[in-house]
């Protein structure tokens, strides 16, 4: 943790030291960070339009494919897939959502807690935790808690690379969950002989 905090404190700094070596991502890093601090609803239209969706799904929502807002949010598919939901299935969706990801955490913790070896175990946490982690951003995202950062909902936002490599995440954790099931009843039958 603390090598990776230290890479990412020495990456920003040179991005901040060498703009040009990569000019548009700084821009844009500094401007959505700026923007996020400032609250200017003319700046961030993509929350402002976000926050109206959220609001208008009140409890039980507009009903499914009812969305306005879809219309008017720029990637409403992909990085505010969150406050479309909201808005078509009400608040009740949203926190349905939400204790979802608090159940797949759960249930990548217990996997990881029933592999025998250290390696699986912290492969499994690594990446079930990305995932629940990038999508509580995403959902941050939605509800102005968070600066837009580009981050999709797994599982659920549009968009190929995510949901591949997401899915690939989730072929490695069943594959060890796999491997320590079968080496569980190899042991019950090596102990019954």
């Amino acid at each position: 943790s603390i090598l990776g905090i230290g890479l990412l404190a020495i990456f920003v700094l040179l991005t901040l030291a060498f703009p040009d070596a990569m000019p548009n991502r700084v821009n844009t890093w500094k401007a959505r960070i700026e923007n996020f601090q400032e609250g200017d609803p003319e700046s961030n239209y993509q929350v402002e339009k976000s926050k109206i969706a959220i609001a208008s799904g009140n409890i039980f929502g507009q009903g499914p494919g009812k969305s306005v807002q879809k219309n008017f949010l720029p990637q409403s598919s992909s990085d505010f897939i969150y406050a479309i939901i909201v808005e078509e299935l009400g608040l009740l969706a949203a926190f349905l959502m939400v204790f979802f990801y608090f159940v797949f955490l759960f249930r990548i913790w217990k996997i990881a807690w029933n592999t025998g070896d250290a390696f699986g175990s912290l492969v499994v946490l690594g990446i079930g935790t990305a995932v629940v982690f990038q999508a509580f951003i995403n959902m941050g995202v939605a509800v102005n808690v968070f600066p837009v950062t580009g981050q999709t909902l797994p599982f659920i936002s549009s968009g190929g690379t995510s949901l591949l490599i997401t899915c690939l995440g989730m072929g490695i954790v069943l594959s060890i969950s796999k491997k320590e099931k079968e080496n569980e009843s190899q042991a019950g039958d090596a102990h019954i002989d």
